[in-house]
């Protein structure tokens, strides 16, 4: 296996345009684009994104986790940030920071009329699971690492 190598351009990669979310909420996100960065940069502990968010569209469920930080880097565009404190534009260059076990919702909103793109950077920590404060919704990782949603009393979607 060849070594990997410490730098890349983002555009090589493949985007998703995928979810694990169940209806009703996986329209809510899609279309969007990630490029997952931190795999083929030999990453094991954090996990980094590159992400195109479509006008309309929101970067996920407003949720908080239990054992993982998240910071979000605003690259171009513009996007509002939803929290327990309310709403705030975001702008390029701009960050934001929600740290492991602290119970305040948040996710992104592009209002605009133009993609807008940022970086999702978190720790992977094997025993995480999220709470989703607006919406009937769960989350927990699977054994294997994939995400496993439900609804907060444990019934499948």
């Amino acid at each position: 296996m060849p070594p990997v190598k410490p730098a890349l351009d983002p555009g090589d990669l493949p985007a998703r345009s995928t979810s694990a979310y169940p209806e009703p909420y996986r329209s809510r996100v899609l279309p969007r684009d990630k490029r997952a960065l931190g795999n083929p940069l030999g990453l094991t502990h954090i996990g980094i994104n590159l992400t195109t968010l479509m006008p309309g569209k929101e970067s996920s469920m407003r949720h908080h986790h239990t054992l993982e930080d998240e910071f979000i880097f605003v690259v171009e565009g513009e996007v509002w940030l939803h929290t327990d404190e309310g709403e705030q534009r975001l702008g390029p260059g701009m960050c934001a920071g929600f740290p492991a076990g602290v119970a305040n919702g948040h996710h992104l909103v592009n209002r605009g009329d133009h993609p807008a793109r940022y970086l999702e950077i978190s720790n992977r920590h094997p025993e995480d699971s999220a709470s989703y404060p607006d919406d009937d919704l769960a989350y927990r990782k699977a054994p294997d690492g994939k995400p496993i949603f439900t609804r907060k009393d444990g019934t499948a979607y």
